[in-house]
């Protein structure tokens, strides 16, 4: 059996809302790939779930064993605790956030075999620490995209 991808995630926003961004780092072997974007008005829980769909489209092949270590209670708590098959079976109904995201990373968590574990952030996991460093410096740069999903909920 194929060697598990393993995917380190964090986001952040500064203002929540604000600025922010995501850093992700994704490993199989001797090989490491980190990936980071910032945006100039977004929220943390939509950073922290973007990290997560920004490693899964880098994927290059299908029905890959993935780990996928975050932070993020919202992200874990939302596919291990079942939220998001409520979510979905009510097409997010009673005003739930993310969507847009949600539905995304939906699609690309059907091309895969995931797991999700929760680790504690601002400790002494130096993956979970490098993704927050890339996250932070993405919200920091000058080249922020529009996280149009969130803007767009603001008009």
């Amino acid at each position: 059996m194929a060697q598990p991808i393993i995917i380190y995630t964090d986001g952040s926003a500064k203002g929540n809302p604000g600025p922010g961004g995501y850093g992700a780092i994704l490993m199989s072997g001797d090989h490491q790939l980190e990936l980071s974007q910032g945006y100039r008005l977004t929220t943390n829980n939509r950073m922290e779930l973007m990290a997560v769909i920004a490693a899964l489209q880098a994927l290059k092949k299908e029905n890959l064993q993935v780990q996928i270590y975050s932070d993020s209670q919202y992200v874990v708590k939302a596919v291990k605790e079942g939220w998001l098959k409520k979510w979905m079976a009510t097409d997010f109904r009673g005003g739930k956030k993310n969507a847009d995201l949600w539905r995304l990373f939906h699609h690309l968590s059907q091309q895969h075999h995931l797991q999700f574990h929760w680790v504690k952030g601002h400790a002494d996991n130096e993956y979970n620490n490098r993704c927050d460093q890339l996250a932070t410096r993405a919200a920091d740069g000058r080249k922020l995209k529009i996280d149009t999903g969130y803007e767009e909920t603001l008009s």
